[in-house]
């Protein structure tokens, strides 16, 4: 892995959920019937910090931010679109409370795995318990790169991995709708919102992107991803 993307701000890991595909057909009716898919709306609680882990959670579709909170803060840790996880901590029985609160960007729709149902099939398939660690694995590297981002890049380079991110891992394309305030997107940089609005609005006057609203495409990426690596 290259030196840049080890140090992104980026929200999600690099690696791709492909755990489903090592249960047997009899292992996948056995998940089907220990698990069901929920629907979230927009701004509706996930998961709260401290609470009991009952089922790992799936994303089918959607978008969710995972976050610390305090009486006062909150620290926006990483983001969940589709093929992605929540409560993978309590498959280890010495944790079974979520170590953080997750909330919805948009309407999402997850699957509850009941976490007894998914510890056995961890006992019984090598394959995808490997899966599972790798996952985990790769989620730890996600977070020290965006604290080591948090922590001594300059503000252009926070808002500059964060587009990175939403562009390259999230929407998979240059030209997305953001679906987050502005307020949120400061709080997965680290910034004020007045800081993050301007700038937006810098980057949109020197050619870099380009913005409609909610509508955002990136223009100059080489450009944007050089403020990336430089911090």
């Amino acid at each position: 892995m290259e030196e840049a993307e080890r140090f992104s701000g980026c929200t999600l890991s690099y690696h791709q959920c492909r755990c489903f595909e090592k249960l047997s057909a009899e292992q996948k009716e056995f998940m089907d019937a220990n698990s069901v898919t929920i629907k979230y709306r927009k701004g509706e609680m996930i998961c709260k910090q401290a609470g009991f882990v009952s089922h790992v959670m799936y994303m089918e579709r959607g978008l969710a931010k995972v976050f610390l909170e305090s009486s006062s803060n909150s620290l926006v840790l990483r983001i969940i679109p589709d093929g992605n996880f929540l409560g993978l901590s309590a498959i280890s029985e010495e944790h079974s409370n979520f170590p953080y609160s997750a909330m919805a960007y948009v309407d999402s729709e997850i699957r509850q795995i009941d976490v007894n149902a998914f510890r056995k099939l961890m006992e019984q398939n090598y394959d995808f318990t490997r899966e599972i660690i790798n996952i985990l694995s790769a989620n730890s590297l996600q977070i020290y790169g965006r604290f080591f981002c948090l922590t001594y890049k300059q503000a252009f380079g926070r808002l500059a991995d964060i587009l990175l991110c939403l562009s390259d891992r999230i929407f998979k394309t240059t030209e997305f709708d953001l679906p987050l305030s502005r307020k949120e997107l400061a709080e997965l940089s680290g910034m004020s919102s007045e800081t993050v609005i301007r700038m937006l609005k810098e980057f949109n006057e020197e050619g870099i992107i380009k913005m409609d609203r909610k509508a955002i495409e990136v223009i100059d990426y080489q450009r944007l991803k050089q403020i990336s690596d430089t911090g």
